[in-house]
């Protein structure tokens, strides 16, 4: 069994929404939280950088007003999620607020720095840290992250390319910390699978694109409702790191998504320069559990139903 803080420990639903680069906003990880999942958002979303110490005071404070009327069923923590990356300018700086306001769990991506995990530590923010594969996994760990998100195949955006049974079952071997599984999870019966293979929580981005709250265009929203897993396609051209995108919003740019080029790791910039995101819609193979555009709430109250049928049909005993 694994050993979670209590950050993260005794969560009754046990979903992290993943952050999603430009779409994440106030609005969707108060909402999220709300419906008892860990909300997530991107800090490079906050643009200009000044504008994330707003953001981060409107979703603290609603969190403790909703805390403060709902006592019995309080709002799950919220996420922050760190580029780090030496493209992200932005890093020391948003940083720092976060640990002005004592944002409870920290998601890194794309780099493991010891400073960071300090700075989460120092007010006793917890570290969750994104990796594709289990060398990356012991890295994280040994600069001092306190748990792992495991991108598996599927997953929307930056994904790896392990089956997540081959990767959840490697880092379990020997890390007894918090773990999320990330890849093509998208119904209730997928968030219990998660669990089954060892994972802590079901790591979810993409079914939120769909959502009202999320700031996403509404063709891009419907491309989620339309498309399923045939319409997913891996490169590493839009950003050099390899990820997963809707091939309809590639097909809008005037490229062939059967014939991209492969492009310079080198080049990637996540600080500066978000049209790739905007342009070409990053999203996993799991949309075709999506069927409609509606509410967060609505969306998690869907889920919680179909775990609770997923455990009912397994035979196991409701929580």
């Amino acid at each position: 069994m694994s050993t979670l803080p209590p950050t993260l420990a005794n969560r009754p639903f046990p979903v992290i929404g993943a952050p999603l680069f430009i779409i994440s906003n106030p609005k969707l990880v108060i909402e999220q939280c709300k419906a008892g999942v860990i909300g997530a958002m991107p800090a490079l979303n906050a643009r200009p950088a000044t504008l994330l110490d707003d953001w981060l005071a409107e979703i603290t404070e609603t969190l403790a007003a909703y805390n403060a009327a709902h006592p019995d069923a309080p709002a799950a923590p919220f996420a922050i999620n760190q580029i780090v990356h030496k493209s992200n300018d932005r890093l020391d700086h948003d940083m720092a607020l976060c640990v002005k306001h004592k944002v409870p769990v920290i998601i890194t991506s794309l780099g493991a720095r010891e400073d960071m995990n300090a700075a989460a530590h120092s007010y006793g923010g917890v570290v969750m840290h994104d990796v594709i594969n289990n060398a990356f996994a012991h890295k994280a760990i040994s600069k001092g992250a306190d748990g792992l998100v495991a991108v598996a195949a599927g997953a929307g955006g930056h994904a790896g390319v392990k089956s997540p049974f081959a990767l959840i079952q490697e880092i379990r071997q020997w890390f007894d910390g918090p773990l999320a599984l990330s890849g093509s999870i998208a119904n209730g019966g997928a968030i219990l699978a998660a669990q089954a293979m060892g994972a802590d929580f079901a790591y979810i981005g993409s079914p939120f694109i769909a959502t009202e709250e999320a700031r996403a265009s509404d063709a891009y929203k419907q491309a989620i409702v339309d498309c399923n897993s045939d319409d997913i396609v891996y490169s590493n051209l839009f950003t050099g790191v390899h990820g997963n995108y809707l091939a309809p919003s590639i097909c809008a740019a005037g490229l062939d998504p059967l014939n991209l080029p492969e492009s310079d790791p080198s080049k990637m910039n996540f600080g500066a320069d978000a049209k790739a995101w905007k342009d070409i819609w990053g999203c996993g193979q799991g949309i075709g559990a999506i069927h409609t555009v509606q509410t967060t709430a609505e969306l998690v109250s869907q889920w919680k139903r179909e775990y609770e049928a997923a455990r009912a049909r397994l035979g196991l005993l409701a929580r």
